[in-house]
């Protein structure tokens, strides 16, 4: 599958029909919300964790030298804490575009953090994409943040975002965790 995918996301007509779908983010749609929104909650989801396992060829580092951004991992015992945004379906046009470099519009159940759930989307970047770099240990995942830097300026400042915005929900990640306290260890060397 090409890491451009833009328009297989346009083609899945998930929630067609519907004036209203909600939104479930867990990486920069957490904090940076550069699109328009009806109303955001604090949300969780199950059977997913978050991981730096994605490329980022168009943000946070080039294609000669890729950053590392989060995606979903399927984990039947975890749940990955984020940001749910009730939008309209005219919104996916930018989404669709934000994240196209190897994610895909997928149905999930939505928790929300002050109760109730309903089903929506969420974007997720499988191991299917020419850009999933995969598992690696802590210390390569930090020193590869630590080092890239793309067009969306530099990979340890989306890492910075992201970490801040879990603290700001009240929410723990310990792959997230793990991965700052390298990054503490680097910057000190």
């Amino acid at each position: 599958m090409s890491t451009n995918t833009i328009s297989i996301n346009q083609s899945l007509h998930r929630f067609d029909g519907h004036r209203e779908v909600w939104l479930f983010g867990y990486g920069s749609l957490i904090w940076k919300a550069d699109f328009d929104f009806i109303e955001r909650r604090p949300a969780r989801i199950h059977g997913w964790t978050r991981r730096f396992w994605q490329g980022s060829h168009d943000h946070r580092g080039t294609p000669e030298a890729p950053g590392r951004v989060v995606t979903l991992i399927a984990d039947a015992a975890a749940h990955c804490a984020g940001m749910a945004y009730l939008i309209t379906p005219e919104v996916f046009d930018h989404l669709d575009h934000r994240e196209k470099n190897g994610y895909l519009r997928e149905i999930v159940n939505i928790e929300f953090s002050q109760g109730g759930s309903t089903q929506g989307l969420v974007y997720i970047a499988g191991p299917g994409n020419e850009a999933f770099l995969g598992a690696a240990s802590v210390a390569e995942i930090a020193r590869q943040i630590a080092q890239s830097k793309g067009p969306s300026g530099l990979n340890r400042d989306y890492f910075a975002h992201l970490a801040d915005a879990l603290r700001a929900l009240g929410e723990s990640d310990s792959h997230i965790d793990r991965i700052e306290q390298e990054l503490l260890a680097l910057s000190g060397a």
